[in-house]
């Protein structure tokens, strides 16, 4: 989906992610498990895995820059995949790890952390963006009541689905969309641990290993099967079943690195590859760039194969970065650590914004530059709050975690600032809750310019 001063976005996320896109952050709980960064055989400082921030702030930015000048970067929408393919990498590396460890899974616990590690900074976005929206008004509303449902259940692809709604259509302002790529990782983090048991169970490395990928090429296939020239490609974008392709792959790619490190790292083929490494993931890099531009998000190159080898070359990219060396480091620059951190708010804020920034501003279709740089500051602003006041501390200190450490600071007699503090956030809440609830209320059934129309038939 692109920028709706052309055409509506593709994707955004991460965060994948963990995502980020859906934007792939660890949780603090997970950054201790990943000291032995899954698989690479080496051991990274505060549990960071070398050059992932930097790549996840190349997948951010291309998202951004996509929806925000669709024709500048009409490739940009494969950064969705760049972060598909790190949160298939990190979860399983997480996953495969913990099992090694006790011989077991903690799936209880493994998909806690998922939700407080996603769920905390949606919660403002939807009730700041409702709230806007319902005082913007108009079209931006229709719809609202699904896309609230698919954000509450992590099915925001599949509702968009049977909903039959376009995920490519400039005509409706969908102002959730961005979310149906949390919803396919999210479905994936439900599934995928289930599956790995099962997995985890064949004594034999290479055969785990086949299956995966086996796995992987059947997402792919059934992408392009259902791929129709012409046709509106939202249903295989948007479908956990052909879209998860990615998330396999990065999968793949832990089980190998896992596989890897505990054979002869001695062996010439070992030892070649060491040597050539840096070069192998620079190239890598460099070829996932050109997709910015080679790629569209119309044609048949993207869904019959293209998203494939993008994914592919994802995972030689973080192949050469986590094993420590320098092109990992000359990833993690500062200005991309900076904004790798920060890639879920990113991800989560900036479709939101420019859909009600052009609703606001409608003379935003002819002054992209300036549409563009307005919705970047509001989104680096609304990503760095969050990751600073919810984010981070969450990750740290978990939920309860951080309330206890709010009512620990209750004021005394002579110290009424936190209280102050904690009552004008809920005062702000209420309000913003209540302009939520007004927005589902108020939202038309049709779109403006069908309700004229019907009127003009009667």
């Amino acid at each position: 989906m692109r920028s709706s001063s052309t055409r509506p976005p593709s994707a955004a996320g991460p965060t994948p992610s963990e995502t980020d896109g859906s934007a792939v952050v660890l949780s603090s709980v997970a950054l201790v498990e990943a000291d032995a960064a899954p698989g690479t055989g080496v051991t990274l400082p505060a549990g960071r895995l070398a050059g992932l921030d930097g790549l996840r702030a190349i997948a951010v930015i291309a998202v951004v820059l996509f929806h925000l000048f669709p024709s500048l970067v009409p490739g940009g929408f494969i950064g969705v995949d760049i972060f598909f393919v790190i949160s298939g990498f990190l979860i399983t590396g997480l996953l495969v790890a913990e099992h090694e460890r006790s011989g077991r899974l903690g799936l209880g616990r493994f998909w806690k952390r998922r939700v407080r590690r996603l769920v905390p900074p949606i919660v403002p976005l939807v009730l700041v963006g409702c709230s806007a929206a319902w005082l913007i008004g108009g079209d931006v509303l229709i719809g609202l009541g699904s896309q609230l449902l698919g954000a509450a259940t992590f099915g925001y692809n599949w509702v968009a689905i049977l909903a039959d709604t376009s995920y490519f259509s400039a005509d409706q302002p969908e102002l959730l969309r961005n979310l149906w790529s949390l919803a396919v990782e999210e479905q994936f983090y439900l599934l995928w641990p289930l599956a790995l048991l099962a997995l985890l169970r064949i004594r034999r490395g290479g055969l785990r290993l086949t299956l995966v990928l086996g796995l992987a090429a059947a997402s792919a296939a059934w992408m392009a099967a259902l791929f129709v020239d012409g046709g509106d490609p939202t249903r295989v974008y948007y479908g956990s079943d052909t879209h998860s392709f990615g998330l396999l792959i990065g999968a793949a790619l832990a089980l190998a690195l896992r596989r890897t490190c505990l054979e002869d790292q001695a062996s010439p083929v070992t030892a070649g590859l060491a040597r050539l490494r840096p070069w192998l993931g620079g190239l890598a890099l460099a070829l996932v760039t050109a997709g910015f531009w080679v790629l569209s998000d119309d044609g048949a190159a993207a869904y019959r194969g293209g998203l494939v080898i993008i994914s592919l070359l994802t995972a030689v990219v973080i192949w050469a970065a986590v094993r420590g060396d320098a092109f990992g480091r000359a990833l993690d620059v500062t200005p991309l650590r900076y904004l790798g951190e920060r890639s879920y708010g990113i991800y989560l804020w900036h479709w939101p914004v420019l859909v009600l920034v052009q609703l606001a501003w409608p003379a935003s279709q002819h002054a992209a530059l300036p549409i563009g740089v307005t919705v970047g500051v509001v989104t680096l602003v609304a990503a760095a709050g969050s990751y600073r006041w919810l984010e981070h501390p969450i990750r740290r200190f978990g939920v309860r975690g951080c309330w206890r450490a709010l009512a620990a600071r209750a004021p005394t007699s002579r110290r009424r600032g936190p209280t102050i503090r904690l009552l004008a956030v809920a005062v702000v809440t209420a309000l913003l809750a209540a302009g939520t609830l007004a927005a589902l209320a108020t939202a038309p059934a049709a779109a403006a310019a069908q309700v004229a129309i019907a009127r003009g038939q009667a």
